[in-house]
């Protein structure tokens, strides 16, 4: 069975939102980061940088939260076949990570960044429901638990932004998202 390594509240929510979506059995390892269990040498084996999330599937370890939703995705057949969409897939994971979460989270970043990264957010997701179409995948995953951090951990005002607040707000009510992020609130 796949094992989850993960603090209380940490990128491993995201991992198991993930899992909790697609229905895969897994068992979560709560590390108690203040007592400085990711840096024993029992979860170091696991990752060399001491950082969280993480997986152990049988002889296979993986740590970066993008890099394990690639993975599952890929792992249980929720990619597409053509390398093109595949690639927008890794596009909107990587920009989730790399760059929404740093526009947002490191203030000094924060005014610039905002509109320019939530208006065409905005402007997608006013003309469809998901990233990319109809249809929730893992892109929407990486960058919709990002933006459901906002109104938890900053209070930031999203009212410019009636799209993302909605999708926020669809993403949030998903019974795997309860049982996962939303349970840590």
């Amino acid at each position: 069975m796949l094992k989850l390594y993960g603090g209380a509240r940490s990128r491993a929510s995201i991992v198991q939102w993930y899992l909790e979506e697609i229905g895969v059995p897994y068992e979560f390892i709560l590390l108690d980061m203040q007592a400085g269990e990711h840096l024993q040498p029992e979860f170091m084996a696991i990752n060399p940088i001491g950082k969280v999330p993480a997986i152990v599937e049988d002889d296979f370890k993986l740590w970066e939260s993008g890099a394990i939703l690639l993975y599952l995705a890929e792992k249980h057949g929720k990619l597409p076949h053509s390398p093109e969409e595949r690639a927008e897939i890794y596009q909107w994971v990587l920009f989730g990570n790399a760059t929404l979460g740093t526009g947002i989270f490191i203030e000094a970043n924060r005014e610039k960044e905002m509109p320019r990264l939530l208006n065409p957010l905005n402007e997608i997701l006013s003309k469809q429901p998901f990233l990319m179409g109809n249809e929730l995948n893992v892109a929407d995953i990486a960058v919709g638990s990002i933006l459901a951090y906002i109104p938890i951990m900053l209070k930031l005002d999203l009212s410019p932004y009636p799209a993302v607040l909605e999708y926020i707000k669809w993403l949030t009510e998903r019974p795997a998202f309860q049982k996962t992020i939303g349970s840590r609130k």
